[in-house]
């Protein structure tokens, strides 16, 4: 196949466009390098830069392609701003970014193809769960603006199924994590900038770039205090695209959760780190961030069920060791 990775320059476009091309397809990858990186891509990804919210320059890699005689047969689409703490301070922009400039990608492809897309949604959809895991017909009632401006392209793609025919795969993940083991071993992984996400903080803590890692609240209604979350490795992240794609063959919606289905609070991801490096990687209590819901863990039985998908790294301490071995990899070049 040639599939369109919009964002594909960043850590998950990036290791699913790695998958695609070690499976024997093409990827050509869109992106902006806001917060991509080139050191991302895989060899032999053909590259364009560009700006999701240009419809024109989208129509003309479509019309380019089919001019070719090698049309794209789908698009994955990650290409969005991710941090839902910044999302509470510049609404705005993830209103713009996430959702506005989705409809520019949406619309290029009514008018020129393809009709396929699988969707890099979030379980910030959900907001607050009443219960956990969260199955896919849970409430959908986010609490910070990331989740909202997400949420709003999938009911823009309810639209255009319902309307237009476009098929399409809502994923909605949870916390992201580990580095992908490919044939040359670890050579990319998680590089944020700035850096937000709690495993790369904590292994910065670690190698001694940062002196502590902030835990923002230790008064939520869980067990030791702090935020439970759903951590799913990155590789198999990237295997559950690429069979959410293959299945829009036959079916022309799909939503799936994706996570391991256990959570994990902010003091034991602490402590697997610690375990992992060896290191102490001292931590310092601060307020909550405003739209932190208390616990988000997932059901991906559906997933499991319908697209065989299987999920190897199911260890916290195994997704920790991955991400460690690209972190002290990254710093030492």
């Amino acid at each position: 196949m040639k599939i369109l990775v919009t964002g594909g320059a960043g850590y998950i476009g990036g290791t699913v466009a790695g998958l695609l091309a070690e499976t024997g397809n093409q990827a050509v990858v869109f992106d902006n390098l806001s917060h991509g990186r080139r050191d991302q891509l895989p060899p032999g990804v053909e590259f364009v830069e560009g700006e999701l919210a240009d419809r024109a320059a989208l129509e003309d890699l479509f019309i380019s392609a089919k001019n070719q005689g090698r049309p794209f047969d789908g698009v994955l689409h990650f290409a969005a701003l991710i941090e839902a703490g910044e999302s509470m301070v510049h609404p705005e922009q993830f209103f713009r970014n996430n959702t506005a400039s989705t409809l520019s990608l949406l619309e290029a492809m009514l008018a020129h193809g393809p009709r396929r897309l699988v969707f890099s949604s979030t379980a910030a959809v959900y907001g607050e769960p009443e219960s956990a895991p969260i199955p896919e017909d849970a409430r959908l009632l986010p609490t910070n603006a990331y989740g909202e401006s997400k949420l709003l392209v999938e009911h823009m793609l309810t639209w255009l199924n319902r309307i237009h025919g476009l098929r399409y795969a809502s994923l909605r993940y949870f916390n992201v994590a580990g580095a992908p083991e490919g044939p040359q071993g670890i050579t990319r992984g998680e590089a944020h900038a700035p850096e937000t996400h709690i495993i790369p903080l904590v292994l910065d803590v670690a190698l001694g770039r940062r002196k502590s890692i902030n835990i923002y609240g230790n008064d939520y209604p869980t067990p030791d205090g702090t935020c439970v979350r759903d951590y799913i490795h990155v590789s198999d992240l990237a295997d559950a695209h690429l069979l959410a794609l293959a299945a829009l063959e036959k079916h022309d919606r799909l939503i799936y959760n994706l996570g391991n289905g256990q959570g994990f609070s902010v003091l034991q991801v602490i402590e697997a780190a610690r375990r992992v490096t060896g290191h102490p990687i001292p931590a310092e209590i601060h307020p909550r961030r405003p739209g932190d819901p208390a616990v988000l863990v997932a059901s991906s039985r559906k997933a499991i069920r319908e697209l065989g998908w299987k999920p190897r790294y199911n260890d916290l301490d195994d997704m920790i060791r991955t991400a460690w071995v690209w972190h002290q990899k990254r710093y030492a070049e």
